[in-house]
């Protein structure tokens, strides 16, 4: 006898009731209410599916919870994350409440979902002692479409075999989508279909790179790897270039005139973006008068233009071990905007009156046109302040004095110190790295970082105290979170095994005992380790407009004001202050709030692509050296091996456990450390050791070392 066909309508419409009590929260519906919910409200549709409620009903599905209302018997268990892949294939779901447990998802039910996608899962009851198992059943959003990789040809077709080791898919590339590129090319492919059962996305290339290993190439392939656009669009470009060069003598009229007061920058030897300027004059009342003067990028990036719009969307400046990519057009950037000497240049200023011990006496802010006198690079201003002669030698040793007593003020109030080691290369004509050497933060550096914070914290105080009773005003924040306890009290008990104590009793004493351990261990082996291992235990620092404080500056009110050329929150920052100064009402709150969150993003992307530039010019700078021995500190360990820091070149690779011999280790997560199972041989963070370059691998920007054992 055979069986009767299931009506794929009803079955459909089946699945869409279910749907429909699940967004309700399961709430006792009847067959209007259901049939309202669905828009299916004509005599026919209701009918079915009051038949669908009561076979529900009668099969268990569905419960009758009151006469004529109906209700799910058992909520389904759906959940919404994101896509964390091993290198198995198979992925764990991060859901989007934190008190959620990670659901497992085997290769064959990710439904071709990827790392990073946000996506819906059907968790499954979970077995007594067993992870929580799940399936995919929507992908919510792509977190990326484009991937950078290495081009395969043949006769009929080609593949890109992406970089990215989370992609476990090559891209399938039709030979018309080529776009120029050759085999073994490095190329930017777009994925543009996945049909249903196909074990690979089709796609087309939208950049050839060029060959693979070389500078460009590579530098170019990190930039569309973090999905940064290697070229502005035209119409922005247009834009940028149609900008009169002339300022009008209106707009000097609308200003501060501040041209006939002392005003200079001080920048790396190689920059071209000046987005800041200190003026400095001494008042007939002995006090001093400090100008910090920020290019006044928003005169020029008006919103809703082609030039905001992707400055929004890039966020940032990247800043690459051999390259900067601007957020703005290099007319604006390295031209219109940029604070270069003997030329007038509009402004967003805060000025302030100062007394000999750099108490404020008086604060201003507005908009300024200046005329720098001198343009001064860290190594000439740290010339002048050590010499203690030279022409406006007196100005800058008062000025370093001033910033000496904010610096001094700002850690007694609680300001946590992290002095990190920044590695730069020296680099030949062709961009290859002949030399490392460690970047030093002296007097000249700290000097202007210290009036910038003052600047920001006294913009977001202003902004932040004139909201008056309920009234705040919306502003965008650079705020930073107290540390979290439980990570906090593991690193105070690594630090403690090298004979440091961090005191957790309040944020006071964490900041005193961290600044105590920051001055102990400079120029010390273990310095890198704990700074960086410090930093972690520490929030990350975010745009917000909800939250004004920023812990690890010990302020209660900050902003980032200070490099609108290369920040784009520095812009929304510029254009609220003003829009307040005019006596204009609070903005939409959420709609600032987005653009926080975007921004936030975009810094975090433009920092891993910095930190993968370092990884492969390390790779880069050891390709030459396999086999040469180096001695240097565990600065990380995992279960499968501990990373290297080689203690004269800062380069890191690793030791991977299978390739150390003498005996089977594991790791000891609490302790940081890796330990023999038979004697007990511990290798633990910070402790020396002697490795040998064993392999280089530029494409994945790997370095492996072999452990040198006595």
């Amino acid at each position: 006898m055979s069986k009767k066909k299931a009506n794929p309508v009803k079955h459909v419409l089946t699945q869409l009731i279910s749907d429909v009590f699940e967004k309700s929260g399961n709430r006792p519906l009847n067959y209007k209410q259901v049939s309202a919910q669905l828009n299916l409200n004509d005599p026919e549709s209701r009918k079915t599916i009051l038949e669908i409620l009561q076979e529900e009903s009668r099969t268990g599905k569905l419960r009758e919870a009151e006469k004529g209302k109906f209700q799910l018997k058992e909520l389904k268990n759906f959940i919404t994350g994101k896509v964390d892949m091993t290198a198995d294939g198979s992925a764990y779901i991060v859901p989007d409440d934190e008190f959620e447990q990670d659901i497992y998802v085997a290769p064959r039910k990710l439904r071709n979902a990827l790392h990073g996608d946000v996506v819906k899962v059907y968790a499954y009851a979970k077995n007594k002692g067993r992870r929580k198992e799940g399936e995919v059943v929507e992908i919510i959003s792509r977190a990326k479409m484009t991937f950078t990789g290495i081009v395969k040809l043949s006769n009929k077709y080609a593949f890109l075999i992406p970089d990215d080791r989370k992609m476990l898919h090559d891209i399938f590339i039709p030979l018309n989508d080529l776009n120029g590129a050759n085999d073994n090319d490095k190329a930017v492919a777009e994925i543009i279909d996945w049909p249903e059962g196909a074990k690979n996305p089709i796609g087309r290339i939208t950049h050839a790179l060029g060959r693979q290993g070389e500078n460009n190439t590579e530098m170019n392939a990190i930039l569309a790897d973090y999905g940064f656009p290697l070229a502005f669009p035209n119409e922005v470009e247009q834009e940028a270039d149609a900008i009169p060069e002339a300022i009008p003598a209106s707009e000097i009229g609308n200003r501060r005139d501040m041209r006939n007061t002392l005003t200079f920058t001080i920048d790396p030897e190689d920059a071209k973006d000046f987005d800041d300027a200190i003026s400095f004059k001494t008042l007939d009342n002995g006090n001093y008068e400090v100008g910090i003067h920020i290019a006044d990028v928003s005169y020029y990036v008006k919103p809703g233009s082609a030039l905001d719009k992707e400055a929004e969307e890039r966020g940032t400046s990247v800043y690459l071990v051999d390259r900067v990519i601007p957020m703005l057009p290099e007319r604006l950037s390295n031209g219109l905007c940029s604070l270069r000497p003997n030329e007038d240049k509009l402004c967003f200023s805060a000025i302030f009156e100062l007394d000999k011990d750099a108490h404020i006496i008086h604060e201003w802010f507005g908009k300024t046109v200046i005329h720098s006198d001198k343009r001064f690079s860290y190594e000439d201003a740290q010339q002048l302040i050590e010499d203690r002669s030279g022409e406006y030698s007196t100005e800058m040793l008062i000025l370093n004095d001033l910033a000496y007593k904010l610096r001094d003020r700002k850690f007694k109030n609680g300001a946590i110190s992290f002095e990190s080691v920044e590695v730069k290369f020296r680099l030949d004509a062709s961009g290859k790295p002949i030399g490392v050497y460690v970047k030093e933060r002296k007097d000249a550096h700290k000097l202007i970082e210290d009036f910038m914070l003052l600047a920001n914290r006294k913009v977001a105080e202003f902004v932040a105290k004139k909201g008056k009773g309920k009234q705040k005003f919306t502003f965008v924040y650079r705020s930073h979170d107290a540390p979290n306890e439980q990570t906090l009290s593991s690193f105070a008990q690594f630090a403690s095994m090298f004979g440091y104590k961090i005191s957790t009793k309040s944020d006071r004493e964490i900041a005193r005992s961290l600044n105590n351990l920051m001055e102990d261990v400079e120029g010390k082996k273990e310095q890198n380790v704990l700074t960086q291992l410090a930093i972690r235990s520490m929030a990350k620092a975010i745009y917000t407009t909800k939250k004004s404080s920023h812990y690890g500056l010990a302020f209660d009110y900050y902003t980032h004001f200070t490099s609108p050329i290369r920040r784009y929150p520095d812009v929304l920052a510029h254009r609220l202050l003003q829009h307040y100064l005019n006596g204009g009402k609070s903005v939409n709150a959420d709609e600032y709030e987005k653009m926080c969150i975007h921004a936030s993003q975009m810094e975090k992307k433009a920092a891993d692509a910095e930190r993968a530039s370092v990884k492969y010019k390390q790779a880069e700078f050891l390709e030459n050296n396999i086999g040469q021995t180096y001695t240097g500190i565990i600065s990380g360990v995992t279960e499968w091996g501990m990373y290297v820091e080689i203690i004269e070149n800062k380069c890191e690779g690793m030791i991977r456990l299978r390739d150390i011999t003498d005996d089977f280790y594991v790791l000891d997560e609490k302790n940081y450390a890796i330990i023999g199972q038979r004697r007990k041989k511990k290798y633990q963070l910070g402790d020396e050791v002697t490795i040998r370059v064993k392999k280089v691998d530029l494409s994945k920007r790997q370095i492996d070392f072999s452990l040198v054992q006595e």
